[in-house]
């Protein structure tokens, strides 16, 4: 079989399957492996490989890199691995937790591309070869890409719009009318729409290869549920092969460069969502395709006492062992990848807590992965943001730099969703939140930039649902409506679902409105969920992993129906950008400006009076006074249901016009300030539920 190829020892770094002008070099670690074979085919459909290579451990392995170079083959062709090593449990001075197993496909973890097109899961799981029904990765060139003359935005962290969407729901419906609705080409396509929005960078949930065509379980109606946010990975460096719109190697690399390079046109940075915590081998009844069958006792947690079982600390099945430098520096790779060769902007970790502690689950006071990450050139400019963590428990101070990590403030959205909901006793925290939450991030060093402010995200309730459901209705995902939050401190303003009502309806917007205000006019990062501009609905589905169908997907005639919606939106947007007092890099300090006004001040319906410690409180007020000769800013929030009057802040040489008003309907929802209501009133009446703006000229 292997009579026409030539190979020679070839080298070991860098990891995985390098083209060159005469050939191919193929390397993988495996620290314990005694057997690898490298299978070698013409095209994805080959039953069988045209090459099977053995490596000699003599000629073929460095530092444990397993490395051969193939004559005369390049790109297009398809490859896998199988490996053997001792065994646990078997004899033989098998490491601990040993899954080495001769029979099973192997892709190479470092690939760029893989072919799932054969890939029965079932088969990577039971016993016996499973060489028909594997997954293959695929040689490519990532280096042939024409990025002409787009630099990348660059734009600072204070000034980051951020916009979370989906990469294939954003454009999947038919509505979209895109080429190639749910790839990477379709989402290039909606650039203008994001731009003209007002949003700066997007953050996308996963675009790295997973599985989406096995199925999880089976929906009430029979039809099979698979993976639709994609957070278990199969391959760290390979797009997504559901995103691509044609069927060539290269394609995958450039099909997603094509989306970057046209957000960075529009002067849109691209945030990609990223578990490298664990992959989607899962635990001991998982299947064995790549990790497991390569080193699992290198790459994976076990379990001390039982190392034939994983650590899952995380309830993903497996959890990396990022104490191991092999799998410290498979992680580095694959963001210096992404960062380097994709150029994306940054990234978005999800239980980070993984990078934070060691085999033993001990902390560690300085994180050898986060300093790597940290030292890393390619890496230098690059933007982190960082999910689900206790940044007192974990020392955040020694190992996430302030000037480069932002963190997802979980209080600032439960806080702010229990305040506009109408919760008594809730204006101090919401206070703080709006300030910049210093009482969670200033006793580690941290500044206002530091948090990540969002009401919604692809976890749980959308915008609209969080004002039109009082409880989850996750029915359709197969799991008896158990799965998603129970307390998502939503109110369906008096009638559960859709209304007819003209009443109901004017208070659900009215109600997104004013999370909207609030949201930006926060010291802080500001994020929203994509379609919460225009009213999309999941229908009360709280956990939408697996709806890939119009419940998880963008509905583009929303824009139409909705349109007054979107105009507010990026109106609001726009307020921000033009008002640096609310962009600030570090928390108030009470500095006075020349029209007598502090840096923040707050009130309730009397001047200066808060009243944080009266627990039926639902209305407070806040003033910004701006440095020089900008606009000041005034906030009312009434989130009681009957109107207040609320006293205005005295000010030399000007008067306070109101800009929003969110009890309106639009236009006069964001008047941009033309109408002089308060001028120089005492007092104004804001009306139940709804948040009033005021700018001072």
């Amino acid at each position: 079989m292997n009579n026409q190829i030539k190979t020679a020892g070839g080298y070991a770094l860098p990891a995985g399957a390098v083209p060159h002008e005469n050939g191919v070099n193929f390397s993988i670690f495996s620290q314990n492996a005694s057997k690898v074979e490298l299978l070698l085919f013409h095209a994805n459909s080959d039953i069988k490989p045209f090459a099977v290579i053995e490596l000699d451990e003599n000629v073929n392995c460095t530092a444990f890199y397993w490395h051969v170079f193939v004559y005369g083959i390049s790109a297009g062709v398809y490859y896998a691995y199988r490996m053997d090593g001792p065994r646990c449990g078997k004899g033989g001075g098998g490491a601990p937790g040993s899954r080495f197993d001769f029979e099973k496909i192997l892709i190479d973890p470092y690939s760029r591309v893989v072919s799932m097109k054969r890939w029965e899961r079932e088969a990577a799981i039971g016993p016996g070869d499973n060489l028909f029904k594997s997954m293959r990765s695929v040689v490519v060139s990532e280096d042939d890409y024409d990025w002409g003359a787009i630099e990348r935005p660059n734009h600072q962290r204070s000034d980051l719009i951020l916009y979370e969407a989906h990469p294939a729901g954003f454009t999947r419906s038919p509505g979209s009318k895109t080429d190639h609705p749910g790839t990477f080409i379709s989402f290039a396509q909606k650039a203008g729409y994001i731009k003209n929005l007002g949003i700066n960078a997007v953050v996308l949930l996963p675009v790295m290869q997973f599985d989406d065509k096995s199925a999880l379980r089976y929906a009430p109606d029979g039809s099979p549920i698979n993976n639709y946010w994609g957070n278990s990975s199969a391959a760290f460096f390979a797009p997504h092969s559901s995103y691509i719109s044609s069927g060539g190697g290269d394609s995958h690399l450039n099909e997603f460069r094509d989306l970057v390079k046209a957000m960075h046109a529009a002067g849109i940075e691209v945030i990609i969502d990223v578990s490298l915590n664990h992959t989607d081998e899962g635990d001991s009844r998982g299947p064995l395709f790549c990790l497991k069958g390569i080193d699992n006792s290198v790459y994976y947690r076990l379990k001390e006492d039982n190392p034939a079982f994983y650590e899952n600390p995380l309830s993903c099945g497996n959890a990396l062992n990022c104490s191991h430098p092999a799998a410290r520096k498979l992680i580095i790779d694959c963001l210096e990848f992404w960062a380097d060769k994709m150029r994306v902007d940054g990234f978005r970790f999800n239980e980070a807590q993984i990078f934070m502690t060691d085999e033993k689950n001990g902390v560690y006071k300085y994180s050898p992965l986060l300093w790597d990450i940290a030292y890393s050139p390619k890496l230098i400019n690059t933007k982190f943001f960082i999910k689900d963590i206790d940044i007192s428990k974990y020392e955040a101070r020694y190992n996430f730099a302030r000037e480069r990590w932002s963190f997802f403030n979980t209080h600032y959205k439960n806080d702010i969703r229990k305040f506009v909901k109408g919760e008594a006793g809730l204006t101090s925290k919401a206070a703080s939140r709006i300030a910049g939450s210093a009482d969670l991030f200033e006793k580690s060093g941290y500044g206002p930039l530091n948090s990540i402010n969002y009401i919604t995200s692809h976890e749980g309730f959308t915008l609209n649902d969080l004002v039109t459901y009082n409880q989850k209705h996750n029915y359709e995902n197969g799991e008896g409506n158990h799965d998603g939050p129970d307390d998502n401190f939503s109110w369906n303003c008096s009638i559960e679902g859709p209304s007819d009502s003209e009443g109901v309806e004017n208070l659900r917007a009215r109600q997104i409105k004013n999370f909207a205000v609030i949201l930006f006019v926060s010291q802080g990062i500001a994020m929203i969920s994509s379609g919460d501009e225009v009213r999309r609905t999941q229908y009360g589905n709280n956990n939408a992993y697996c709806q890939n169908n119009p419940t998880g997907w963008f509905d583009w005639s929303l824009i139409e129906k909705n349109k007054d919606m979107l105009r507010f939106f990026t109106k609001l947007i726009e307020f921000r950008k033009t008002h640096d007092i609310l962009r600030r890099r570090h928390y108030f300090t009470g500095a006075i400006n020349a029209r007598g006004l502090k840096d923040i001040s707050w009130h309730a319906c009397e001047i200066d009076k808060p009243g944080f410690e009266d627990n039926t409180s639902r209305a407070m007020a806040f003033t910004l006074g701006a440095a020089n000769g900008g606009c000041d800013i005034h906030v009312i929030m009434n989130m009681y249901w009957e109107p207040l009057e609320f006293q205005m802040p005295l000010i030399a040489r000007r008067s306070w016009y109101r800009v929003i008003d969110t009890y309106h309907s639009a236009p006069f929802d964001f008047t941009g300030g033309e109408d002089a209501d308060a001028g120089k009133t005492p007092a104004v009446t804001v009306n139940g539920r709804s948040v009033a703006v005021y700018v001072s000229r």
